[in-house]
């Protein structure tokens, strides 16, 4: 597809249900500024908005896509991945992301993540994971960091913490990456890689919840939390220490991984063709 000549010109606005506004993000909450990078990302690549599809869960992630002026799906907890499977196959023609969070991805949708990685359709999918279930009220979540506080943590989180990037290189997603949200240009670009991407592309979005996770942990307030991003990385998640200072390669950021597999769609229409003349 050709890109968008003039890539200056991009204004939110147009790519918005503005009717739906105002939003329900809370005030510093990174889903919107990660809903921003990949509308930006769209311009940029040049996608129509009526080839573009967007599939979401539930939480605050799956809200979010409501807002797209496009074909948008907003579907039961845990069943994005399943839901888009469905539509990139019936629809090659469409661009299809997906939008869903930790809670919606890695827990309940767990399984469904795994066999979108091992088929390798081509899909985009944005996991924006922001430590908690914050629409729900603020219950602990697989990437919950370790002694953080929550709603069903009221000691602190004992469990470690569930590294989604290597699940999904190890189940077979052909592109994953990393990008925090302070890092908005990286991250747009990032998710550009994963819309050119012939396959599977997974793209975790490390977001925050300012007011359900942020103030139960003392975090600070909106602007002091999307800036520690870079100076402690979400100490302790990965394997490092609570609190501990930043280490620039304590998280990495950027394209992970990438390999080439055939693409699940392709193949499954060329099978479908193969067995059609079969029969002529």
């Amino acid at each position: 597809m050709a890109a968008v000549a003039d890539v200056d010109s991009f204004e939110i606005n147009t790519y918005l249900r503005l009717e739906m506004m105002p939003h329900f993000l809370c005030p510093g909450c990174g889903h919107g500024i990660a809903l921003r990078a990949l509308l930006w990302a769209v311009h940029e690549v040049g996608i129509p908005k009526d080839r573009l599809a967007i599939v979401s869960g539930i939480g605050c992630s799956g809200r979010i896509g409501g807002y797209v002026d496009a074909n948008t799906f907003h579907v039961t907890h845990g069943r994005p991945l399943a839901f888009a499977t469905g539509l990139a196959l019936a629809r090659p023609d469409l661009e299809v992301v997906v939008i869903t969070g930790d809670g919606d991805a890695l827990a309940i949708g767990g399984n469904h993540l795994i066999h979108a990685c091992r088929r390798n359709l081509k899909m985009t999918c944005l996991l924006l994971n922001n430590e908690v279930y914050g629409m729900t009220g603020g219950q602990v979540s697989p990437t919950t960091s370790q002694n953080r506080l929550t709603t069903t943590t009221p000691a602190g989180n004992l469990e470690p913490v569930f590294d989604a990037c290597k699940l999904a290189e190890a189940a077979g997603a052909t592109l994953v990456g990393r990008e925090v949200t302070l890092q908005t240009p990286a991250l747009k670009n990032l998710i550009k890689e994963g819309l050119s991407h012939p396959g599977f592309a997974f793209i975790e979005v490390i977001s925050d919840c300012t007011e359900i996770y942020g103030r139960k942990n003392d975090l600070g307030n909106s602007p002091e939390m999307i800036l520690s991003q870079k100076k402690s990385m979400r100490p302790d998640s990965y394997g490092a220490v609570v609190d501990r200072p930043f280490r620039p390669n304590a998280l990495p950021t950027g394209v992970l991984a990438r390999s080439e597999r055939p693409e699940y769609g392709a193949t499954w229409r060329a099978f479908a063709a193969s067995r059609q003349a079969g029969k002529a």
